[in-house]
């Protein structure tokens, strides 16, 4: 890897690096862009894209928002009105994706509540399922809501997400108010979840410690990344990833800020004469290679290539964040990054196809 990046410096200045970055993925472009083959060979089959990072919510949950924003503004409200599962597959079909797994964002189920928070994480997941994963099959598959920071709901409901319901994982926020992922406090979900081999999609959140540090910067830009990292690290740092090794875990926006503090994090074994070796077993560098990555929030070549650096492709997914992001505007991105066309399809789908083998 440091021999082709030196090799690539000497050849071509950084603007040229990025223009070459660009053609190849345009090049290795699955589906879209309307290109025609030379006379005598057959086209490129599509690339049947997976998306493990796309957003629901219910009508049910939508009145729910709805009636919580008259108190105070609920985040990315805006984002439900008129939303279908129609409207999903009008964007996965304009972008080439056969699959998306559905998950939920902010601000979540759980307002202090208990017994809401049960009702209202099961009615979200009897919706995705009969809804949208049993009506459009093969279209949608679920991440369930459990209703942390309640164990004994989130157990009840991981029992009926996965046994009754069919459910492919859980989704769960990097933080819970002042509890993020790898607490003690969660033990009990993350030992249940091991012993199931789950898939554990995580998305970040505005955590309770850190609300609007930055006037005029949107928790998105700053704290949803940077709390991804705390999540990250906790894991490890608990020994909760140690401990839970059957779990694979998904993290989103490329894994938030990892990158940026890997030195510190992962310390000598990021060092240039480190890198390539093989990490010790359940080392912090084990782990950040075991996790995946998605390429919501982050299809561009600065941060996939950096991410590049540190994990394998095997373990970079492709995600959306829709409908807060597009769908076209993504794909785009991830192919002018600097992936081959081998690297392209196992990001857009291989990759995937191993935590999700029954999306074979």
């Amino acid at each position: 890897m440091k021999t082709e990046h030196r090799a690539i410096a000497e050849r071509a200045s950084r603007r040229e690096f990025l223009r070459g970055m660009a053609a190849l993925g345009a090049l290795a472009a699955g589906c879209g862009g309307g290109e025609t083959q030379p006379e005598g060979e057959s086209p490129a089959a599509p690339v049947r894209r997976i998306d493990v990072h796309q957003h629901f919510v219910s009508p049910d949950y939508h009145a729910f928002l709805t009636t919580m924003s008259e108190a105070g503004p609920v985040p990315g409200l805006g984002a439900w009105n008129g939303f279908t599962p129609a409207r999903s597959i009008e964007n996965m079909d304009a972008a080439g994706i056969e699959t998306a797994m559905l998950s939920l964002t902010a601000p979540g189920v759980h307002f202090g509540d208990d017994a809401q928070a049960r009702g209202v994480a099961r009615e979200l997941n009897e919706y995705a399922a009969q809804r949208m994963v049993g009506d459009y099959a093969g279209r949608f598959g679920l991440f369930a809501v459990l209703p942390i920071p309640d164990v004994d709901g989130s157990l009840a409901e991981i029992e009926y997400a996965f046994d009754t319901l069919g459910a492919d994982g859980v989704g769960l926020f990097t933080s819970y108010g002042d509890t993020w992922l790898g607490d003690e406090a969660l033990d009990p979900i993350f030992d249940e979840l091991n012993r199931r081999g789950a898939v554990v999609y995580t998305h970040p959140i505005e955590a309770a410690c850190c609300l609007n540090p930055i006037a005029g910067v949107a928790p998105q830009t700053l704290e949803y990344p940077t709390d991804t990292t705390r999540a990250i690290m906790r894991l490890i740092t608990s020994d909760t990833a140690t401990r839970c090794p059957d779990i694979r875990f998904i993290f989103s926006h490329a894994g938030g800020t990892l990158v940026s503090i890997a030195g510190r994090f992962l310390q000598a074994q990021v060092r240039a004469e480190n890198i390539d070796a093989a990490p010790e077993p359940d080392s912090r560098l084990h782990h950040v290679r075991r996790f995946f990555y998605d390429t919501a929030g982050s299809a561009n070549p600065v941060q996939l290539q950096s991410l590049r650096l540190l994990v394998p492709e095997s373990q970079i997914v492709f995600g959306t964040d829709f409908p807060f992001v597009g769908t076209v505007p993504t794909v785009e991105g991830v192919d002018a990054s600097g992936f081959d066309a081998a690297q392209l399809q196992a990001i857009y789908r291989g990759n995937a196809l191993r935590m999700l083998p029954r999306l074979a």
